[in-house]
């Protein structure tokens, strides 16, 4: 085997953009190769973004000769010597052009959709870097790849090859590696990574390039809608096949090497080379007893017939020895230019502890190995599971934008699926999301058992039994205080039923307060209100207060937050679109909906009085009706409306927005807006409310002019962000209104503050203190101490505070049938068929 060359260096080149380069490796292969060019060329992607470059890779035979009679339908590089499926890659990717590249065996056939679904997949995030296609066997009947992981001993494989596929592998998630066989790399990437690593002539080139890709930072996106076929592995078919265990064999220790961070490498090299000896003796049959001293024997023979396939093995082992010095050099680049450690791909890698090779003497020497001396221990990434339940997607209201800032977040550290009560739809291919249906309860049983730790806001524990008994750890997003948004919300009804609903939702929360570990809430105010409820239950107790004199491990304030970039805008959203609104008009916005709590007619009395003087003024209120079709439009939304056109200001100066901006085209209404409003009445809900979006003013920008009272007045004075005014008073919000519009100074003051303060709001400050108690979760104190009894008295682990019980609620049909009887108690017949059109239309408007 000849030395070790050098790595090979890509220069920085221009590539041409949205150009697919398809490298195919040809050795002795040429009726193959020539097909899959035909396949290639009819393909569902513009043929002038398509570039095949074709390897002739040393055949010694009449390739190409047939090759070069394809001309201009390819570009031919033709080697001299057969360089393996690494060096024969490399040479092709060289002489490439495209952004991407892609590799394809020579005998596999693309799917009509093979590059469209890849491409579609890369537009997605600039993150990921690479693109695994599904791969089936020829006849499209059995796996060949849909996964892969590695052993501990270094040897690359693919769980699921020759199954039948059943379509138990169409979801698209990150991968460690994809196949040689299919699949494609951002040409830029492919060339910071140095490309294949020639060492490994052929057989693991692409787990190595993939565990290099991820290491630095990169993801691999197994994308299952870009499909191709893949005959046989021809290329061994003309050696023996010991030359593919000595292949197998050496490069698996090469992977090893390079990859694994110091702890690990420390942790399993030893073993690994221990368990390739004795694979080589196992496959040899060998008595490795016979020269014991103590066995008779002929010592006048030196020699002995030892198998080929044993000579792999030792072979390999030695040529490792060999190569020291260049894999050293190799190992020392990859691990200076890794971002992510061990324990962050260790999801990746899959089933480690696979024995692989079913002969007995081998899996005896296996066994004792992995007893004895271990295997690779990487800890996994914590699993999260966040509900919500609130719609996730283009257009959300606060608890689901929460929901889905704490998901992307934790997601950097740990494993993360999001679900909702509602519905929803990706934002990303960062956060796993999906749908839990309340009538269903059993749709969350798979999420539970699949998490370490759960993050639940609302109602879900009392209506998901499978949640409620679960022992994972338990965060319970307090954030709002719903049963005090009752205290308003049903002031419209009879006593009974206004009453019953703040019941109702104290009693969800006095479940949600027994059973947490952790808690979350908004402010140092609502955190005092919230430690008052849980003494009240007897969560304040010595096991807790022992733990924790100040009870941070107990309950942390984490307030809602803004994102870490600031807001650009990518389109016109009021100005000069909204009938009305005009280029030079001063725009006052309501960021969010309307509720009854809120006091709108006080504003837009304000602006009425202003408006003689200032007929430039203008009020646009964003979202009118609610992206959770189970919110109803409030009253306070149809008093607003009555009060502007009483006034004679509505569509002239008030502006209804009579749907919901999405999340992600917020920025482009705040950033035309002058100032930002929200105006409320005086009441307990205020003082413990935490008004979230005006968070979206300090991202943007803007001085605010909010009512006194609650956490956000107080801090606007005490920051000099704007104003804060006294309730209903209309008079001093014009005041305020016109200070901060028309008065430079004031305003240019209000905007600097604003910008100092709103980086004490970024999602990743706020949400520190989930972060770090995620880093090491257990269970509360008093939890813990609950679970140990229990077990004591063997009465199982689940881990509660015997200290309050909530009352049963009934779930999935059985909760149907309930709100059935109470509507036909409350108004009849028709009562029940209004509210079951209304739970059909609201399905519709969900999607579902």
């Amino acid at each position: 085997m000849p030395r070790s060359q050098p790595r090979k260096v890509f220069p920085v080149k221009k590539r041409r953009a949205g150009v697919v380069s398809v490298v195919l490796v040809n050795f002795r292969g040429a009726d193959d190769t020539i097909h899959a060019v035909e396949e290639l060329q009819r393909l569902d992607w513009p043929r002038e973004q398509l570039e095949i470059v074709v390897v002739e890779n040393g055949s010694g035979d009449d390739s190409g000769a047939r090759l070069r009679e394809l001309g201009d339908a390819i570009v031919l590089v033709e080697s001299v010597e057969n360089r393996g499926f690494a060096g024969g890659s490399n040479l092709g990717v060289a002489k490439s052009t495209g952004e991407f590249v892609a590799f394809l065996n020579n005998d596999a056939r693309p799917d009509a959709r093979w590059i469209a679904e890849a491409m579609a997949t890369f537009e997605r995030s600039p993150r990921i870097g690479a693109v695994a296609s599904k791969v089936l066997d020829w006849e499209g009947e059995r796996v060949d790849f849909v996964d892969g992981a590695v052993t501990w001993y270094g040897m690359g494989y693919k769980p699921h090859a020759g199954e039948r596929d059943r379509g138990s592998w169409d979801e698209e998630r990150d991968v460690l590696f994809g196949t040689g066989a299919a699949m494609f790399v951002r040409g830029a990437v492919y060339d910071e990574l140095g490309g294949f690593d020639e060492d490994y002539f052929m057989f693991y080139e692409d787990v190595d390039l993939g565990w290099r890709l991820n290491l630095a930072g990169h993801r691999f996106r197994y994308q299952p809608r870009s499909l191709a076929y893949h005959k046989h592995h021809a290329s061994m078919d003309k050696f023996g096949s010991f030359r593919e265990q000595y292949l197998l064999e050496r490069n698996a220790l090469y992977t090893l090497y390079k990859n694994l961070d110091d702890d690990s490498l420390a942790q399993v090299l030893s073993s690994a080379v221990l368990l390739a000896v004795r694979r080589a003796t196992a496959r040899g049959e060998l008595d490795t007893t016979s020269l014991d001293i103590r066995r008779a024997g002929d010592d006048s023979v030196p020699v002995e017939s030892v198998s080929k396939q044993t000579l792999a093995g030792i072979y390999a082992i030695d040529q490792f020895v060999e190569l020291l010095p260049e894999m050293t050099a190799k190992r020392a680049a990859v691990q200076a230019g890794r971002v992510r450690t061990d324990r962050d791909i260790s999801g990746l890698l899959g089933v480690t502890d696979e024995p692989a090779y079913p002969i007995e003497p081998y899996l005896r020497g296996y066994e004792k190995i992995v007893d004895t001396l271990g295997q690779l221990g990487l800890q996994r990434r914590t699993r999260v599971l966040v509900i919500t339940g609130d719609p996730v997607g283009e257009r959300m209201a606060g608890p689901a934008i929460r929901a889905w800032n704490i998901a992307k977040l934790l997601s950097e550290e740990h494993d993360v699926r999001l679900v909702s009560m509602s519905s929803a739809e990706p934002l990303d291919d960062v956060v796993e999301v999906g749908v839990i249906s309340l009538h269903r309860p059993k749709t969350v049983v798979e999420h539970e058992e699949w998490a370490d730790v759960i993050v639940v806001q609302g109602h879900a524990l009392e209506l998901f039994p499978s949640l409620e008994k679960s022992n994972k750890i338990l965060v319970v997003d307090i954030y709002d205080p719903m049963h005090l948004e009752q205290l308003e919300q049903g002031r419209g009804k009879s006593i009974n039923q206004w009453n019953k609903q703040i019941s109702e939702a104290t009693e969800s929360l006095n479940h949600q307060l027994a059973l947490g570990d952790f808690f979350l809430c908004a402010s140092e105010q609502q955190r005092h209100f919230w430690l008052g409820q849980l003494a009240g239950l007897g969560r304040v107790n010595a096991y807790t207060y022992a733990h924790d004199t100040d009870l941070d491990n107990l309950i942390a304030v984490a307030p809602f937050g803004i994102p870490e970039e600031p807001p650009v805008a990518t389109r016109p959203a009021m100005r000069g679109v909204v009938p009305g609104i005009g280029a030079d008009d001063k725009i006052l916005i309501w960021a969010g909906g309307i509720y009854d709590w809120f006091d709108p007619e006080s504003l837009i009395e304000a602006i009425s009085a202003l408006s003689s003087a200032h007929p430039e003024l203008r009020l646009f209120f964003m979202g009118v009706k609610h992206p959770n079709p189970a919110v109803p439009e409030m009253e306070a939304v149809t008093r607003a409306k009555r009060r502007a056109a009483d006034l004679g200001v509505l569509n002239t100066h008030v502006f209804f927005n009579e749907s919901w901006v999405p999340y992600d085209e917020r920025q482009n209404y705040l950033l035309e807006a002058d100032l930002g409003v929200s105006t409320h009445f005086q009441h307990v809900e205020t003082t413990f409310s935490f008004r979230t979006r005006i968070l979206d003013y300090l991202w943007a920008g803007l001085p605010i002019v909010t009512t006194a009272g609650d956490s956000f007045g107080t801090l606007v004075e005490a920051e000099e962000l704007g104003a804060a005014v006294p309730e209903q008073d209309a008079a001093a919000l014009a005041a305020a209104i016109e200070r901060y519009l028309y008065h430079k100074p004031s305003a240019t003051t209000a905007r600097k503050n604003v910008e100092r303060l709103r980086e004490t709001f970024r999602w990743r400050r706020t949400l520190a203190p989930l972060v770090e108690f995620l880093r090491d979760p257990k269970p509360a104190a008093d939890k813990g101490a609950a679970a140990a009894q229990r077990s004591k008295q063997g009465k199982g682990l689940r881990a509660r505070p015997a200290v309050y019980v909530a009352p049963k609620r009934a779930t999935g049909v059985r909760r149907d049938f309930q709100r059935v009887a109470y509507y036909l108690n409350e108004g009849g017949p028709s009562a029940v068929v209004e509210r079951y059109r209304a739970r059909l239309k609201r399905k519709r408007e969900a999607g579902q």
